[in-house]
């Protein structure tokens, strides 16, 4: 059954990856970091699947999407598999309550996308890429931050921290150079989207400054922009495979929420 492949490719995915954790490897681990900022509209479950099934994979879409975009997919391409979800349209009453959606999901099924290589046709539109300087996306992601009612200041006594996060708050060192600066506020964003609920009673500072920093280098990758940091993300793995695989899930869904608001779709 072709659903259960997609489980089978997952599963050996993230043994895969935990395997290379245990070696001390963490560049496998950024690979996936790096696919996430590339197919930030799928979830980390079909991240896994086209990362394992197509590592050099840049951008992918179904075949009728790369109709619409103007490109046909070239005889004898080999697809991608995905999870899709089924989805249940609702009833009108249950379409006009206030708290239902129009449509349901109750399932899954197994879909095929395509990488632009196997695509020919329309040339298509190059993706942002800041080449060093995250130009506008600063102030998008400052907007962000400010949409979820959080302040924003500078100041010099947090040194030498260059961010920091509080309920409502973040302050960030200033004199950084732009590239810094961007960095800094994904990361403490990652934060106030991640760590300042429930949930931070469950992780440990390590797991938690980890997962932020994660969340900045795919929000830096995303734009082109080589965040230059040391982190170490072996630090999200404590031998739990199912704890690592929960992490990134967070790490994807923090990481999708905010290059959605300051990025346009593809």
């Amino acid at each position: 059954m072709k659903i259960e492949q997609a489980k089978q490719i997952a599963n050996k995915a993230i043994d895969e990856l935990s395997l290379a954790l245990e070696r001390g490897h963490s560049e496998t681990l950024r690979n996936h970091l790096a696919a996430m900022a590339r197919f930030r509209q799928y979830s980390w479950h079909n991240v896994m699947l086209i990362a394992s099934q197509r590592p050099g994979a840049t951008r992918v879409a179904g075949f009728h999407t790369w109709r619409q975009l103007g490109r046909n997919v070239k005889k004898g391409a080999k697809g991608i598999l995905i999870l899709a979800p089924v989805v249940l349209r609702k009833s009108k009453e249950e379409a006009n309550s206030e708290e239902d959606h129009s449509k349901a999901a109750v399932g899954f099924r197994v879909v095929y996308v395509f990488d632009q290589i196997d695509t020919e046709g329309k040339p298509l539109c190059e993706l942002g890429a800041a080449q060093g300087d995250p130009s506008g996306y600063t102030d998008r992601l400052k907007q962000f931050v400010a949409q979820r009612g959080i302040q924003l200041e500078y100041s010099e006594t947090i040194y030498p921290a260059q961010g920091q996060c509080s309920a409502g708050k973040i302050v960030l060192l200033p004199g950084q150079s732009a590239a810094e600066e961007y960095a800094t506020l994904a990361h403490e964003a990652a934060h106030a989207i991640l760590h300042l609920q429930e949930r931070r009673a469950e992780t440990t500072k390590r797991v938690r400054e980890t997962e932020a920093e994660a969340v900045a280098f795919v929000i830096c990758e995303a734009i082109g922009l080589k965040a230059a940091n040391s982190a170490d993300y072996i630090q999200l793995y404590s031998g739990d495979k199912e704890t690592l695989a929960e992490s990134l899930e967070h790490v994807q869904r923090a990481s999708s929420e905010i290059l959605a608001a300051i990025m346009p779709a593809d």
